[in-house]
Order: structure tokens, then C-alpha cells, then sequence
């Protein structure tokens, strides 16, 4: 488990992060939502030590992170931010290869390699293995990073924004991935995601954040709540269940309807 303890992160007399309190459980996935700027992103970097607090704790499993040497919580938690991105004229398993660092410190060993393979294979890069960064999509670019962090084979993986760049079919398999991996191997994986309908539908919890606090911390079912929602995101939201999933549905009736109507009687 990670147990979030009354944090606080403050820039230029602005509290970004408020008095938060989170519990983030083992072998499941849970979802950060919340408008821009609501402090999601700097509690995951926190949490992943690549960020100092002002003031509160942070223990996985028990043990308190500012006391583990780096190269220990590298084995224990990995995290992929927002902005992953490198000038270096390396090939996808290349990149792959860097999440085991913590382990070979670059020489790397027969099971670093099973490991880089198997990450390859959960992202279906194979067959683009030898391909230069510079010369992938954005999504086969995110794929890569993605691949990297699973690679580094640690309990939890941390990820900000993981579907950025990629379109609905490929952020469908991601999400999927993302599913097999805390089925198959047991991961606790966190995202910040701002699609509440994927949070929806993979999550075993979401964690709401507003203004740096958490406003709710629960099941879907719990969070994704018309009056919850509309109350985070200061928008009219509906919940339609379909196929057994809870959708949110945000688009502007009225407004669609005026401009049907304008378009016909032009």
C-alpha cells in the first residue's frame, strides 16, 4: 500500500497541494481525475520522490520513502511523467532497455533482456524494436516510453497522463494492458487521466482532486456521480449506463440542438 499523510506543496504562496490524504491499495488500478491545474500531477511526483513535499509523509508498504535509497525505490516504484521526451538518436529497445538500469547499472544481463522482451511484446513494439524514436508517431513514442516503465519490473508504476498522444484504439489497448498487468502480474498502478470515461470503465478506484484537495476518494460507483462531478468539474454532467458501465455524458444538449438547426437552414 501507499499512504499518503497530510502533504502539502506550495509555489509562490499558492498552495498547490493541500493537507492530502490518500491510500492507494496493492494490485489495483487507481485514477487521479480532476480539472488542469489541480494539483494531480505534482502528488504523483511527489509520491515518486522526483518532487519534495513542504510538509507531510509518504510510506509504501510501510516504510518511509525519504529513507530508501534511490536505487531501492527505482526497484519498487517506477513512474512515467508528462513530459518524456529525449533528443538522443536511440532505437525503441534502446529506450525499452533504460528501465533496467536499476539493475544492471548498463550491463545488461540475460534477464534484463526477458524483461525488455516481455515489455515489447505487452505493447506491441516488437516488430518496430529497431526503429529510431525519430521516426515513430506520437503514439508508438508514448508506446515506447510506456514499454520502459513496465520494463523496470517494479510492484507500482506510476503514470501522468499515459494516453496522451494516442488515439482511441490505441488508448483502448493501453487501458487494456494496463488491466493485464494488474491481473497477471499483480501491479498496483496509478494514472492521472483526464478521460473520466476511461477512469470509468478500468479503474478499481478514483481519487478526486479540486483547488489541491482530494475531494472524494472512492469506488466508481461512488465517484462517478452526477452531483460528485458536476460539483469538481463546475459543468452540467450526466451518467448513462451502458453495458454495465457507468458513462459520463458532458456535451451541451441545448447548444448541439441550436446548431443543427442553424446548419439545416443554411
Amino acid at each position: 500500500m501507499i499512504k499518503v499523510e497530510s502533504l502539502t506543496k506550495t509555489y509562490q504562496q499558492c498552495k498547490v497541494v493541500d493537507n492530502v490524504d490518500i491510500e492507494i491499495e496493492k494490485g489495483q488500478i487507481t485514477s487521479f481525475i480532476g480539472p488542469n491545474g489541480a494539483g494531480k500531477s505534482t502528488v504523483l511526483s511527489i509520491i515518486s520522490r522526483l518532487l519534495e513535499q513542504d510538509n507531510g509523509n509518504i510510506k509504501i508498504d510501510n516504510k518511509d520513502i525519504s529513507t530508501m535509497k534511490s536505487n531501492d525505490l527505482a526497484k519498487k516504484l517506477a513512474i512515467l511523467k508528462q513530459s518524456n521526451h529525449t533528443e538522443l538518436k536511440i532505437t525503441v529497445r534502446q529506450l525499452v532497455s533504460f528501465g533496467r538500469f536499476p539493475y544492471s547499472k548498463g550491463k545488461l544481463k540475460k534477464e534484463d533482456h526477458i524483461m525488455i522482451d516481455k515489455a515489447l511484446d505487452y505493447l506491441g513494439l516488437r516488430d518496430i524494436q529497431h526503429k529510431y524514436l525519430s521516426e515513430l508517431s506520437g503514439g508508438q513514442r508514448q508506446r515506447a516510453y510506456i514499454a520502459m516503465t513496465i520494463a523496470q519490473d517494479t510492484e507500482y508504476i506510476l503514470l501522468d497522463e499515459p494516453l496522451n498522444n494516442l488515439d482511441m484504439k490505441h488508448s483502448v489497448q493501453i487501458m487494456k494492458i494496463l488491466r493485464r498487468l494488474v491481473k497477471e502480474m499483480n501491479k498496483t498502478i496509478v494514472i492521472v487521466i483526464h478521460d473520466i470515461n476511461f477512469a470509468s470503465c478500468y479503474s478499481d478506484k478514483i481519487i478526486a482532486i479540486k483547488d489541491g484537495k482530494v475531494e472524494i476518494s472512492g469506488t466508481k460507483n461512488e465517484v462517478i456521480n452526477e452531483h460528485v462531478l458536476s460539483k469538481i468539474y463546475d459543468l452540467n454532467i450526466k451518467i448513462e449506463n451502458i453495458n454495465g458501465q457507468r458513462i459520463c455524458v458532458y456535451f451541451d444538449n441545448e447548444f448541439i440542438a441550436a446548431e443543427e438547426i442553424q446548419t439545416l437552414a443554411m
